[in-house]
């Protein structure tokens, strides 16, 4: 037989039973900051929570905002080569249903109307409300914007956009604005962006913090469209300061009333993330 046990309001009731005591459940409270993590290089048939766990287990699950990498083979990726999908439809499934969206990498330099009715499919396929798009063509991401309303846009960090100007001129197209690692750095330039929310910050980063010419996404772009060519890096052509893969702390970031933070993988005894 259950008994009540009296505390000091109402809302405080718990009933004990034999083997369980049952307390009011409190919302969880918002967090400070949300993230969206690299699904980079994750095995397709590694279950898409043991990942997280695995990689991202320092995180709570209302934290994650959305994770990034390839589903179906498309031309339009860009940022990293493809070499295989990395979300598989069970992943993008569960991932939804807990409210974490996907972002798809659709950042290559060059993209015309023909090629972009070839891949009407698969923007279909992922078009509900949650899921991201992530362009460096603002044609591209025109196009998405008229077909497909749902779509929150991203502005990718291949653009590079380090002034306020040119902030502010991609906001009137995109949801989110990625800005390049090196601006994390000039904490006066980030206090007077006016529109904080919009604004994704690197919560770390690996070579593309000292990087002076970032060669190698233009290289990307090419290789993703079948045009042969090969994948360059300014590393031999170029001295830099390197570092290696660095954390920023974010609290700085958060005072000033950033939230929005892009999160990205180690690469294994390398100078970079992915």
């Amino acid at each position: 037989m259950k008994k009540k046990l009296d505390f000091k309001t109402p809302e405080d009731i718990v009933e004990v039973g034999a083997d369980r005591v049952f307390t009011k459940a409190e919302p969880v409270p918002p967090p400070a900051a949300t993230f969206t993590v690299s699904a980079r290089n994750k095995p397709r048939d590694l279950p898409v929570f043991q990942y997280l766990r695995k990689n991202y287990g320092n995180l709570r699950i209302n934290e994650v905002d959305s994770l990034f990498g390839f589903v179906e083979k498309s031309t339009l990726y860009g940022g990293r080569g493809f070499t295989t999908r990395e979300l598989s439809d069970k992943d993008v499934s569960q991932l939804n249903s807990a409210g974490i969206g996907i972002r798809i990498p659709m950042s290559n330099h060059t993209v015309d109307r023909k090629e972009y009715r070839l891949n009407l499919w698969l923007l279909r396929k992922y078009h509900v409300p949650g899921n991201s798009i992530i362009c460096t063509n603002d044609d591209l991401a025109r196009w998405i914007r008229a077909d497909f309303p749902d779509y929150r846009l991203d502005a990718s960090v291949i653009k590079n956009i380090k002034t306020h100007a040119k902030i502010e001129a991609a906001m009137e197209l995109y949801d989110s604005v990625v800005l390049p690692m090196p601006v994390n750095e000039e904490l006066d330039f980030l206090a007077e962006i006016k529109d904080k929310d919009k604004i994704t910050l690197f919560a770390n980063a690996g070579c593309a913090l000292t990087c002076p010419s970032r060669i190698c996404y233009a290289s990307i772009s090419k290789v993703n469209k079948g045009r042969g060519g090969e994948f360059q890096c300014s590393q031999p052509l170029k001295d830099r300061d390197t570092h290696g893969m660095v954390d920023f702390p974010l609290e700085p970031y958060i005072e000033l009333g950033f939230h929005r933070f892009k999160l990205l993988r180690a690469r294994p005894n390398a100078m970079t993330g992915f």
